[in-house]
């Protein structure tokens, strides 16, 4: 096994922030998606799996679970590395180790450790699932396509999904998966939104970070993708991403190199820039032009459900030119989850203010550990038929999971 550097493995890649792994990691040339053979010997579930069997109890569906792609990582590398240079400072100071925090909740791993396990199989990770009794996982890219150079956007877009498409088919009782698209080709992306939705049965798609260096989704080039993604009724999976440089420096620069790093990214800077961009979204009037598009949004929501009556009042219709409030817009069309952010006065405050037909479940594996998921979930003071709802059967209504 070739050994490599903290420093080297940060830099060569975290599937979250869609950095690439260098190959010679931990012997990680295996793509995630690419997958081996189903070996019955591992694979202990039934064919159909627990999600259809209910061996677990009630089901419970995850929708922001990550895998690596090697293919994709390759191909936005130098791109990726010359946005976020400072993400070498993590681990300087401090590394995330689960192992020696109680396994009440999920709990954060060390992005090296958590790009291994995203590049590894889908089969090796049934067998974690099924220790935290998780049914059900759809599965995401978190390398940013949109990276890619322009001319290789189109293909590198196509082959990803059809090579998770290909994965989950393998396990269809344990995983769906989120598409990517082209988002440099705004053409070529609703051509391709249409093809994994009709033909490879993949039922929403993720964007990690903004569609371009310099546009958020708001952006008139992006409508007709939106506009696809609504007729095609696949929701549409907004995630974080690095924030723009010039924010990013003014802002959260000026700590220690761990700390800034941490800052910048998933300790505010990058929640806050997806909070924005479904804020952006709402005042450009895209769900009134399109009342079917649905949008997901993770981390409660990336703040913004915390600040919808404030922005209610601050930008009533009368100044938004909208036919409803930010809040009532946000309720007709966003879904949130917690992302593995399992704090019940948290969760409470989402259930009260946008309703528990909103909310679906998410833990972000493997940059938290599953570890305690389902023993919250099922020890939430309220009605059965919500925790259901939560665990399961609104995910099966918003992605149309049989």
């Amino acid at each position: 096994m070739v050994k490599i550097t903290r420093r080297e493995a940060l830099l060569s890649g975290s599937a979250t922030l869609g950095l690439s792994l260098a190959a010679k990691a931990a012997g990680m040339e295996k793509n995630a998606v690419d997958e081996k053979k189903n070996d019955p010997k591992t694979n202990k579930v039934s064919k159909e799996g627990p999600y259809r069997s209910g061996a677990f109890g009630m089901p419970i569906i995850c929708l922001e679970e990550h895998v690596h792609d090697r293919v994709v990582a390759t191909a936005i590398k130098e791109t990726f590395l010359a946005e976020v240079p400072y993400l070498s400072g993590i681990g300087t100071r401090y590394r995330e180790d689960p192992s020696r925090q109680p396994a009440d909740r999920p709990r954060l791993t060390f992005i090296p450790d958590s790009i291994k396990t995203a590049a590894e199989p889908l089969s090796a990770r049934i067998s974690a699932m099924d220790k935290a009794a998780i049914d059900y996982q759809v599965i995401s890219l978190s390398n940013a396509t949109q990276l890619a150079p322009q001319g290789d956007a189109v293909e590198l877009a196509r082959g990803a999904n059809d090579r998770m498409a290909e994965a989950v088919a393998k396990h269809p009782g344990r995983f769906s998966a989120f598409f990517t698209l082209p988002w440099q080709n705004p053409e070529a992306a609703v051509r391709e939104a249409e093809r994994c939705v009709r033909v490879l049965k993949l039922p929403a798609t993720l964007l990690t970070g903004r569609p371009a260096n310099n546009h958020f989704l708001d952006d008139p080039r992006y409508e007709p993708v939106l506009a696809k993604l609504a007729e095609l009724d696949a929701p549409l999976f907004i995630h974080p991403g690095p924030p723009l440089e010039a924010v990013r420096k003014p802002y959260y620069d000026g700590f220690n190199p761990d700390l800034t790093a941490r800052l910048s990214l998933f300790g505010w800077g990058w929640h806050h820039e997806a909070g924005i961009q479904v804020v952006r979204l709402i005042l450009s009037g895209i769900f009134d032009r399109h009342p079917n598009l649905k949008i997901i949004s993770g981390h409660w929501g990336e703040m913004v459900p915390f600040f919808l009556q404030r922005m209610d009042d601050t930008m009533p219709p009368e100044v938004t030119g909208l036919s409803r409030t930010i809040s009532d817009t946000y309720r007709d069309q966003v879904w949130v989850g917690p992302s593995g952010m399992l704090n019940t006065p948290h969760f409470m405050f989402i259930r009260q203010v946008l309703g528990i037909e909103r909310i679906i479940f998410s833990i972000d594996y493997p940059y938290l550990t599953m570890s305690g998921a389902r023993d919250w979930l099922e020890s939430l003071q309220i009605p059965q038929a919500e925790k259901e709802a939560i665990a399961f059967r609104n995910a099966q209504t918003l992605l149309h999971l049989t």
